[in-house]
């Protein structure tokens, strides 16, 4: 399970994500520079410690490494929800309070994914009726 990225991790991956290809240590200064005042050993430090930690995989290019996401922002927030989930002591009023905070966008949002979700899939620990079709559904977009 991950723990919360702190601020300078999040906005360096937040550039590693939406950037989608590998990057350098410079080309994340460089953009970081655009908001706020790092030096270069620090944005190194920070995509070290990503890379110890598991967030990014790193590739060597002539003399400096180019950094890419393990996974997606997507699959870190889904980690963080599931995380504060099992954390509760009442799951089912958890998901009701979330879903009380939610906005109307979000709430769209979320009558899509469970359209997206397959309906033919056996509950946890059901065994699959004989004869049952084996796999988890149509994959879903981008995988």
């Amino acid at each position: 399970m991950p723990r919360q990225l702190g601020e300078l991790e999040d906005a360096v991956m937040t550039r590693v994500w939406q950037w989608n290809r590998p990057v350098t240590v410079r080309e994340v200064l460089e953009d970081l520079q655009q908001e706020r005042s790092i030096a270069y050993t620090t944005v190194m430090t920070v995509l070290d410690n990503l890379h110890q930690k598991g967030w990014v995989r790193r590739e060597v290019e002539g003399r400096a490494y180019r950094y890419t996401a393990v996974s997606t922002r997507a699959a870190y927030s889904a980690a963080l929800m599931n995380e504060a989930w099992q954390q509760s002591d009442n799951p089912a009023a958890a998901l009701v309070a979330f879903f009380g905070m939610m906005s109307t966008e979000q709430r769209e949002a979320l009558n899509d994914a469970i359209r997206i979700l397959p309906r033919d899939t056996p509950e946890a620990g059901a065994a699959p009726a004989e004869g049952a079709e084996g796999g988890a559904g149509p994959a879903e977009p981008g995988r």
